[in-house]
């Protein structure tokens, strides 16, 4: 256990009896899901297993299930019936409460779940996107956990993907890109590039215990040690159970496919990066060294032409595209559809950090980027991801399942609540910008072969701002259809839409699945977690002294942002003592060294306002122009300072850091005329109402 765990467990049992108490009765209250099973065909699968934590259900005639369980955190679901590929979901209680908010708040009724029907040659493939467990998970930054010690590398390594161990030990068949170099030790010949990975070999233990049976080499850190780094992580390859394709110690070997027969069926797994490098030596191999294989337009024809004419199904992994982007480049769409015009049956792409959009192409599917997968980049834009199931009936597309991911604390887990959202919203625009619909499934989404935008009726939401507020929160509205109406009582009332840029603001999950988010800034010899929040079951609480003012805020700089936007700090506070909040944003210029930003840079104040003290809850919104120009980044902080008294307590809740995305606007159908805007998780109105938002999708 952390020392910043041992520190909790220590506040908890010696100054917060009761919370322990109180997590006591929460454990021992029952609740009770529902939901309904359905085939592709839309009719109840009956007879099918429902389990949950050692609880179980049978589907009736209908479909429909009813599981009765102990109230815990998260509940993980899973589904299987004779004849169909299993299915695991996951849903935490906060967000199945709010969803749910209505009703009776000891049960929650979760979306229908499809299940896929097995047939002859059908398989089902996993798919994750870019990984490595070096640099940051054996030296985190600012005072966070180790991640992987040097004496139980095997057993840290396995904690690391012990949340999704469950779903890609589902597939037929799962890959992902390895994004690194394995060796014992660093290798001596480095690349002459600004940044290098290599993991410890425990990584391919780790990855073959959670279900995953090849790993992509075709990418731009294979080559990181040169030769010698190659040449240890093929060796180390060779005596695990993982197979490999995408690199070799030569042009030929780096471009040979891996073969492999899956329920009897002849795949070819192929791998590629997408440029050469402009190093001396090259990336790729060629007659003089090894490396990956090089993408380019010929070598994919020609390989592809080759593993379709042995009648193998064949599957393309590409690593191309510019980091952090909405959308692959014309050269990296190019080069994919001309592989499945040659005979490719799918293909899959990496390298941006951040989730593309998937197309179905002439019947096809391509997954333009997975985004990350095992990954310790520390800004929040690159912590949103998923997990994407293919069904083939040979080399025809059959149906895609997309699973939510949320990297917490560079652990891939299931994304829940605001996470979920998150992910399924910027995929789903994404897609839709291709003609390609995204359906729900549970808390999932799916492609289907007949590629139909999915036809349900219209819902209509109602949001009450509370006293004072003038913004709300959209995380509880339907990630799959898009905002088309937006009702307002006063006709002097306008309304914009924006995007959040924190990862993890209502803190419900700040804990869960044995990982804690790394994205905050806090003194955690002063900080506990709360069982109670202004919108929540939780939130955080700092426990200030008298003349030592602290600093909360995002522990990272935002990297990806929109320069000279209106923005806006909203968050919940309470206080039981006068505190004065300073506000403040702090910018990463263009060419600066990561640390002497953090120590350096300077702070500009946006706002110091009074927490009022007299323990009740206490919103604040606060406006403000993001950098203008000169900063590839930048984040907010607050300062804290006691005003009277000797110690305080001051609890935080619900973050945010809203980018507005449209201009006010009283009219009823939304300016929904960019990817930003059409991926709105806020509304904030002119004026506060007491009336309700009323909101159709």
């Amino acid at each position: 256990m952390s020392p910043f765990f041992r520190l909790l467990w220590v506040v908890i049992l010696l100054g917060l009896g009761w919370q322990f108490l109180a997590s006591q009765v929460f454990a021992a209250q029952r609740y009770q899901l529902t939901g309904q099973l359905f085939n592709e065909s839309r009719q109840g699968i009956a007879g099918a297993q429902v389990t949950l934590a050692g609880a179980s259900s049978v589907t009736d005639q209908q479909g429909q299930f009813v599981i009765t369980t102990a109230k815990r955190e998260n509940y993980q679901l899973t589904f299987s019936q004779q004849g169909y590929f299993s299915n695991i979901q996951t849903f935490s209680h906060f967000e199945l409460l709010n969803k749910n908010k209505d009703e009776d708040k000891s049960s929650a009724v979760i979306a229908p779940i499809t299940l896929v029907k097995k047939a002859k040659n059908r398989v089902m493939l996993a798919f994750g996107g870019d990984v490595m467990m070096g640099r940051r998970y054996y030296q985190p930054y600012f005072g966070d956990a180790v991640l992987i010690h040097p004496q139980s590398k095997l057993t840290d390594s396995m904690a690391i993907v012990e949340n999704i161990k469950p779903y890609m030990s589902l597939a037929d068949y799962a890959a992902v890109n390895l994004e690194t170099q394995v060796a014992n030790k660093k290798p001596d010949e480095r690349a002459p590039k600004s940044v290098t990975f290599y993991s410890q070999p425990e990584v391919l233990d780790a990855l073959s215990w959670a279900g995953i049976d090849y790993v992509s080499l075709g990418n731009n850190h294979t080559y990181d040690y040169m030769d010698s780094g190659l040449h240890s992580t093929l060796d180390f390859l060779s005596k695990s159970q993982l197979a490999y394709s995408g690199a070799g110690i030569n042009e030929q070997q780096a471009l040979k496919a891996h073969q492999q027969k899956i329920k009897d069926v002849p795949f070819s797994m192929l791998g590629y990066v997408g440029w050469e490098g402009s190093a001396d030596p090259t990336q790729t191999a060629n007659d003089q060294h090894g490396g990956a294989a090089y993408g380019s337009m010929e070598n994919m024809l020609a390989s592809v032409k080759r593993e379709v004419a042995q009648d193998k199904v064949t599957l393309v992994q590409y690593h191309g595209s510019q980091e952090y982007a909405n959308n692959p480049t014309g050269v990296t769409e190019h080069r994919l559809k001309s592989a499945l015009d040659v005979g490719a049956a799918l293909a899959v792409a990496h390298h941006p950090h951040v989730t593309q959009g998937l197309e179905l192409y002439n019947g096809k599917l391509i997954a333009y980027s997975m985004g990350n997968f095992i990954f310790d980049q520390n800004f929040s834009a690159t912590q949103h991801s998923f997990i994407l199931y293919v069904w083939l009936d040979g080399e025809k597309f059959h149906r895609a399942e997309i699973v939510p991911l949320y990297v917490k604390g560079y652990k891939p887990t299931p994304a829940t609540g605001m996470h979920r959202y998150t992910v399924m919203k910027r995929l789903t625009e994404l897609s839709k910008d291709r003609n390609t619909h995204i359906s729900q499934s549970g808390g999932h989404g799916v492609i289907s072969a007949d590629n139909q935008a999915e036809n349900t009726p219209v819902k209509h939401v109602k949001l009450t701002l509370a006293q004072g507020e003038k913004i709300a929160a959209l995380y509880n509205t339907p990630w799959q259809k898009n905002l088309s109406k937006v009702s307002l009582a006063d006709k002097n009332l306008s309304y914009r839409l924006g995007t959040n840029l924190i990862n993890g603001s209502d803190f419900e999950h700040f804990n869960a699945f044995n990982s804690v988010d790394r994205g905050w800034l806090f003194d955690r010899s002063i900080t506990s977690i709360n069982n109670y929040g202004a919108s929540g079951e939780s939130s955080l609480g700092l426990a200030l002294s008298k003349n030592q003012p602290t600093t909360f805020g995002m522990q990272s700089f935002r990297r990806v942002y929109n320069a000279s936007s209106s923005m806006t700090i909203k968050a919940n506070f309470k206080s039981n003592k006068v505190v004065k909040a300073s506000f403040y944003w702090q910018g990463r210029k263009t060419r600066q060294k990561l640390f002497d930003a953090f120590e350096n840079s300077e702070k500009h104040l946006i706002k110091t306002v009074q927490l009022n003290g007299d323990d009740n809850w206490q919103a604040l919104e606060l406006g403000f122009n993001s950098p203008r120009i000169g900063y590839k980044s930048y984040r907010v902080l607050v300062e804290f300072e006691l005003e009277n008294g000797e110690r305080a307590q001051v609890d935080i809740d619900d973050f945010s850091l809203i980018e507005w995305q449209t201009a006010y606007s009283n009219k009823p159908t939304p300016a929904l005329f960019t990817i930003k805007s059409k991926q709105a998780a806020f509304i904030g109105l002119n004026k506060h109402t007491s009336n309700a938002i009323k909101l159709s999708f």
